[in-house]
C-alpha cells in the first residue's frame, strides 16, 4: 500500500483494532492497545504502541461517542495496554517513508484530536486523565499532555520525552513544545533541556519541574489514578441520563470520481481549475425545537447530520484531494427554516445541546485549519442564516448576487445573522469570526451586530461589510471565473502562507500558536534534508548511523 490511496475515516466501534473502551458509571477507562500489524499500510509495524493515522482516526471516534453517546461519563483515563509502554508515540517508519503532504496532514489531524480531547475537557464537563504507566515517548507524551491530568507510574523506568530534535532533527507535531510551556507553564529553561534529553524525565523529577501532575509506584498507581479521577467526576455537570447513538462516521457519504453526496451536503469537483463547489442544504421537515426533541431525533436531526457529514468530507478532501485548491461554499435551502432549526441551541442548560453547539464550533474550526482557499458564493436559493452565514464570515473571498438571475424567478438572495454569529462558535482566536472579521475597528462591529436578526440584500451586506462584493447578473459568471482561475495559477505553498496569516486575526492562544508552527516550522523542517535527506536523522534512524547535518543555521 501507498499513502496515495484513498484513506477512509469510516470507522465505529465494531472496528476498532487499536482501542479499547469500558465504561464504569462516571468513569470510562481508554486502553491503547494497539495492532502492530493494523496500521494503514503494510510496510510498517506499529511497535510499542507507536501510532499512525489509522490509530489517530479511531481515538477521534472514540472522543466524539463519548461525548454523544455517554453523558454519564464525566471522567476518561486514558492508559496503555502494553507491559512498561505507554506510547512510543508516531511510528518513525511511517513517518520517514510517507510524503510530506500526508505528514502534514497526519499531524494537522493528529492535533485536532488533541484539541477535541481539550474541548471535552474544558467545555463538556467530561475530563482526560493520563494514567502513564510506562514509557511516553514523543507523541505519546503528547496524547498525555492533551489530558487535563497526568499521572506517572515510579518504576524507575518509565519515563515522559519529547525525544524529536537529538533524535530525528524535526519538533514534536502535535503541540508538545507548546504545551509544555503554554499548558503546563514548564519554566523554559527546564524545557529546553527536556526537549533535547533523548531518555526523558522520571519520577519526582518529571513532577517537580511540572511535566506530570503526581507520581505513583506501581503498588498504589491504580488507587491513585482512580482517587483523582473519581475527584474530577465529582464536579462535572454532565447527566446520568441516556446518551443518543451516532451513525458509522461518513456512513451517509459516497465518494464517486469527481463527486461527493450525503444526506446534506454534495460536493463537485472541477480538476481543470482546482476547485471542489460545496452545496449544502438546508433543513427539511419539522426540526426539533426542544432539548428533548433533539435527544428523540439524534443524529436524524439536521443539525448534527449536517455537521456530521460536512465533517468527514473537510477530511477526505484534505487527505485525497490535495491538488483541489479552493472550496468554493454555496448553500440551497429555506433561511427561516436554518433559523428555526438553530434556535434549540440557545439552550443552555442541555448536555446535548451543547455537544451539537461544540461540533458545529470544532467543525468549523477544522474549516478554517484546512489550508484550502474558502470562497462563498451567495446566490438566489441560498440558506445563508445563522450557522450557515458561519460560511460566509470564515471565507477568504465572499460574492453576493445584486438581484435576480435572468430567467430566474426566485428572489434575489439575502444574508441574515443571528445570535449563532455572535460568539456561539469561536474560532482557535479565542473570539468570534464576525469579531474577528473586524478586529480593532469596534465601530463597524458594532454595526454589524445590530443586523443580528435582520435580512440583508447584496448593497446592505456590502455596506455593512459582511461580504467582498456585490455582483449583478451581467458580471457575475465572467467575475467568479476569473477569479478561481486566478486563484488555481498562485503558488498553493504562498496561498497557505497567505491565507493562514490574514484568517487568524486578533488574539494569539495556545491553539493558533499550535497551528501556526505547524504550518510553517513543521512545514518547514519536514523537508529540509536535516530530516528527510538520505543522510537525515529520520532515514538513519534506528540503522546504527549518525545522521550528517548540515550545521549552517538559516
Amino acid at each position: 500500500m501507498s499513502d496515495n490511496q484513498i484513506l477512509s475515516f469510516r470507522t465505529d466501534p465494531t472496528a476498532y483494532k487499536h482501542w479499547r473502551v469500558a465504561c464504569d458509571g462516571p468513569m470510562a477507562t481508554l486502553t491503547m492497545a494497539v495492532t502492530p500489524d493494523a496500521g494503514w499500510r503494510r510496510d510498517y509495524e506499529l511497535k510499542l504502541n507507536s501510532y499512525d493515522i489509522s490509530v489517530d482516526i479511531e481515538l477521534h471516534d472514540v472522543v466524539q461517542r463519548l461525548r454523544f453517546e455517554h453523558p454519564e461519563v464525566k471522567v476518561v483515563v486514558v492508559t496503555g495496554g502494553i507491559d512498561k509502554v505507554f506510547c512510543a508515540g508516531a511510528n518513525i517508519q511511517m513517518l520517514s517513508t510517507s510524503t510530506h503532504g500526508h505528514k502534514v496532514n497526519f499531524c494537522k489531524f493528529t492535533n485536532e484530536t488533541r484539541n477535541g480531547i481539550e474541548d471535552a475537557t474544558a467545555n463538556s464537563g467530561q475530563t482526560y486523565i493520563a494514567a502513564v504507566n510506562g514509557t511516553a515517548a514523543g507523541g505519546g507524551y503528547e496524547l498525555a499532555l492533551a489530558c487535563d491530568e497526568i499521572v506517572l507510574i515510579d518504576d524507575r523506568s518509565s519515563a515522559v520525552s519529547l525525544p524529536e530534535v537529538p533524535l530525528l532533527a524535526v519538533l514534536p507535531g502535535t503541540g508538545g513544545l507548546t504545551r509544555v510551556v503554554d499548558k503546563r507553564f514548564v519554566r523554559r529553561d527546564l524545557a529546553d533541556v527536556f526537549s533535547t534529553r533523548t531518555e526523558g524525565i522520571r519520577g519526582q523529577q518529571a513532577l517537580d519541574w511540572g511535566l506530570v501532575d503526581a507520581v505513583a509506584p506501581k503498588s498504589t498507581f491504580d488507587q491513585v489514578v482512580h482517587g483523582r479521577a473519581m475527584a474530577r467526576a465529582a464536579s462535572s455537570d454532565r447527566p446520568d441520563s441516556a446518551g443518543i447513538t451516532l451513525p458509522t462516521f461518513g456512513q451517509s457519504v459516497i465518494v464517486n470520481g469527481d463527486s461527493v453526496t450525503s444526506t446534506c451536503v454534495d460536493v463537485a469537483l472541477d480538476r481543470a481549475v482546482g476547485t471542489a463547489r460545496f452545496t449544502i442544504r438546508g433543513p427539511q421537515g419539522e426540526q426539533p425545537a426542544t432539548a428533548l426533541q433533539l435527544l428523540t431525533a439524534g443524529s436524524d436531526a439536521w443539525l448534527l447530520r449536517c455537521v456530521l457529514e460536512l465533517d468527514y468530507i473537510i477530511l477526505h478532501l484534505r487527505f485525497n484531494e490535495p491538488e483541489i485548491g479552493t472550496w468554493v461554499l454555496t448553500t440551497v435551502g429555506d433561511g427561516a427554516a436554518v433559523e428555526a432549526a438553530e434556535v434549540v441551541l440557545l439552550d443552555h442548560s442541555d448536555w446535548l445541546v451543547r455537544e451539537v453547539r461544540l461540533q458545529w464550533t470544532r467543525t468549523l474550526k477544522r474549516l478554517d485549519a484546512s489550508s484550502r482557499t474558502l470562497v462563498t458564493l451567495i446566490e438566489p436559493g441560498s440558506c445563508f442564516v445563522g450557522v450557515l452565514a458561519e460560511l460566509v464570515l470564515a471565507a477568504d473571498r465572499s460574492f453576493m448576487l445584486d438581484g435576480q438571475r435572468e430567467g430566474d424567478d426566485r428572489p434575489a438572495p439575502l444574508l441574515r445573522l443571528t445570535d449563532a454569529n455572535n460568539g456561539q462558535h469561536p474560532m482557535s482566536n479565542g473570539v468570534s469570526r464576525l469579531r474577528t472579521r473586524f478586529w480593532g475597528r469596534d465601530d463597524v462591529y458594532k454595526a454589524a451586530v445590530a443586523h443580528v436578526g435582520v435580512d440583508l440584500d447584496a448593497v446592505e451586506a456590502v455596506a455593512a461589510e459582511l461580504v467582498t462584493f456585490a455582483l449583478d447578473d451581467i458580471d457575475w459568471d465572467d467575475e467568479v471565473r476569473v477569479m478561481l482561475e486566478e486563484r488555481n495559477s498562485f503558488s498553493p505553498d504562498a496561498l497557505i502562507g497567505m491565507e493562514a496569516n490574514l484568517r487568524f486575526v486578533g488574539p494569539e492562544t495556545m491553539e493558533t500558536k499550535i497551528f501556526a508552527r505547524l504550518t510553517a516550522w513543521q512545514n518547514w523542517i519536514f523537508q529540509r534534508p536535516n530530516a528527510v535527506g538520505p543522510e537525515g536523522a529520520l532515514l538513519r534512524f534506528g540503522t546504527g548511523s549518525r545522521p550528517n547535518f548540515d550545521r549552517k543555521r538559516v
